[in-house]
């Protein structure tokens, strides 16, 4: 097992990257987003943030308000409202190569399953380690890779602020093993890089021990095109924003449709017997 979670610079090659995805289920890709971009998409997070400042949450239980807790800032829906996340990283190209490689093999095509910024804040409690692939726990794990996800720090992530920990080889443990304290790592790295996981291995976010550092960073998840996402983005994206939107951006917000009849499969998702985004006004 590694004792560490591998980085690679941005010009690494894809196969590079999936090599150590593929053997350790995690690799930091250091600056993920250009500084300019990580700038002025800190600055519109700000002026987000502000906005909902008052806003009660209402979560789905209990269970959730608790995973979240009231030292965690968090903006939901981010795609429909940061046109800075849908041009620079919603479609970025990593992300969409990584996706076709992990999971393409298990799908027609794979959509956004979520993306929320949060901010651990100072006295933040670490989340229990668990898998994000759990979401679909009844699942078979013989239908393979159905998820990939990330974490995008918008902060330099430290060990004491809250950097995420993951477990580097538990994707292929069996069902019923969970990892013991040591075997997390802190994820460390620069702001604008970013820890890409598959949906299987073992992480949470850490605790936030400073007394003056909001650990700001952003979620994003893609899933197979077949199954239900954690957010709904058709819903939290407004139709007027989505309209604006390049095609892909639209098809990965679940305004296209999931077509398998290629390979003697059924197609998903059709308004009128077409895909949403040909009909949504």
């Amino acid at each position: 097992m590694s004792a560490s979670v591998r980085s690679v610079p941005s010009h690494a090659t894809d196969e590079e990257m999936l090599e150590i995805l593929d053997r350790d289920g995690a690799v930091i890709i250091e600056d993920l987003l250009a500084a300019d971009v990580l700038e002025k998409f800190n600055a519109e997070l700000d002026s987000i943030f502000a906005e909902e400042v008052g806003i009660e949450r209402q979560f789905v239980s209990e269970t959730i308000a608790g995973f979240f807790s009231d030292k965690v800032a968090h903006v939901a829906g981010i795609a429909g409202k940061s046109a800075l996340f849908v041009d620079h990283v919603l479609c970025h190209r990593r992300y969409m190569s990584i996706c076709d490689r992990v999971l393409l093999p298990a799908c027609a095509d794979y959509q956004l399953n979520i993306a929320h910024v949060m901010e651990r804040l100072p006295g933040c409690e670490a989340q229990f380690i668990h898998r994000d692939g759990w979401v679909w726990k009844r699942l078979p794990r013989e239908i393979g890779e159905v998820q990939l996800a990330s974490v995008v720090a918008l902060v330099d992530f430290t060990a004491d602020n809250g950097a995420t920990l993951v477990v580097p080889g538990s994707h292929r443990w069996e069902e019923g093993r969970y990892p013991e304290a040591h075997e997390a790592v802190a994820a460390e790295m620069k702001a604008g890089s970013a820890i890409v996981y598959i949906g299987q291995t073992f992480h949470g976010g850490g605790a936030n021990v400073t007394s003056d550092v909001r650990r700001r960073g952003m979620h994003v998840s893609y899933c197979a095109g077949w199954l239900r996402t954690e957010e709904n983005n058709a819903l939290s994206t407004p139709p007027e924003v989505a309209k604006r939107m390049s095609t892909r951006a639209q098809e990965l917000l679940g305004f296209g449709i999931h077509d398998d009849l290629a390979v003697g499969g059924g197609y998903l998702g059709t308004v009128e017997l077409t895909a949403p985004y040909l009909v949504t006004p």
